[in-house]
């Protein structure tokens, strides 16, 4: 189960970090206790809209960007557990390539190879 404090502690607690910053600085800004800031960040607390809107006022970031983080991460988590949930994928097979010669120097020859279906070659 995708659980959401979990995810939304995860991305507050990055964005503290990539300021630096303690928990003490931040729930001291935030006015709310480190421990209960702690929790919040651990995913086991769910913080109120007046809550996160606090923190976020303490980290100067603005709220839809840390809810645009979770979205992001609750979408791979969501695509993680379907892909779990279903049959497993055959591992993908090699690309079959083609040997295509071009010649513009004259006494060089380069070979490039390509997968097939990516190579379209025009005779000038």
């Amino acid at each position: 189960m995708i659980l959401l404090r979990r995810l939304l502690g995860d991305v507050l607690r990055r964005q503290r970090q990539r300021q630096g910053r303690t928990l003490r600085e931040v729930s001291s800004s935030a006015r709310v206790s480190l421990g209960y800031l702690s929790e919040v960040e651990r995913g086991q607390k769910e913080a109120s809209s007046e809550l996160l809107s606090a923190i976020c006022d303490a980290l100067d970031v603005r709220m839809s960007e840390v809810m645009r983080e979770v979205s992001d991460e609750l979408s791979l988590a969501e695509l993680a557990q379907s892909a779990a949930a279903s049959e497993p994928v055959p591992a993908p097979m090699r690309p079959m390539f083609n040997t295509v010669s071009v010649t513009g120097v004259p006494g060089e020859r380069v070979t490039i190879k390509a997968p097939a279906e990516a190579v379209d070659v025009v005779a000038a």
